[in-house]
């Protein structure tokens, strides 16, 4: 009987099937600059006025995509933006997927691939990645570290860390 318990805790723990009908809904805005980059302030002699910075008026999207179904059903869209102050964000809109133990946000080399041949291929070439889902549902944003480059990557996945599966993927193209 204690056995069987301890079997049951460990595998409860491990699987958090509760998780299933849990939802995390989180409503982000784009950002305006990064939290960790300074914003560029205007610039002033002592005999001219300020200046604006050269940069973008506002966020541009580099490339984009859309979500497509691995493991569990996903939906939404992904977009590699570039703020007005040169930092980098990959934002998550309208996700739409399952809740699930250890889910991460990861930038990859690795094509989309439709249905299980696409599962597990992602952590088998370059990848990075953003930090943990914030949420299974809505609009979130991922700050994408300064020595990134984008060359490199060529798709996002929705990564269970304990299962080794993609929840979900999308290829991004240049827009």
């Amino acid at each position: 009987m204690v056995a069987a318990t301890l079997v049951l805790g460990a595998g409860l723990y491990w699987f958090q099937p509760w998780k299933l009908w849990q939802d995390a809904t989180v409503h982000e805005a784009i950002p305006a600059a990064s939290p960790s980059a300074a914003a560029p302030g205007p610039t002033r002699s002592p005999t001219t006025p300020a200046t604006a910075p050269s940069a973008p008026a506002g966020p541009q999207t580099l490339a984009q995509g859309t979500l497509i179904s691995h493991e569990h059903t996903t939906t939404g869209t992904a977009k590699l933006i570039r703020l007005p102050d040169g930092s980098r964000t990959l934002r998550l809109e309208n996700l739409d997927t399952s809740n699930g133990p250890d889910l991460r946000v990861w930038l990859t080399d690795a094509p989309v691939k439709e249905g299980a041949a696409g599962w597990s291929v992602f952590d088998d070439g370059k990848y990075v990645s953003l930090g943990k889902l914030k949420g299974n549902k809505g609009d979130q944003n991922y700050e994408i570290p300064a020595d990134v480059n984008l060359a490199d990557y060529s798709s996002v996945t929705i990564w269970c860390d304990r299962f080794d599966v993609s929840f979900g993927a999308a290829a991004l193209a240049t827009v």
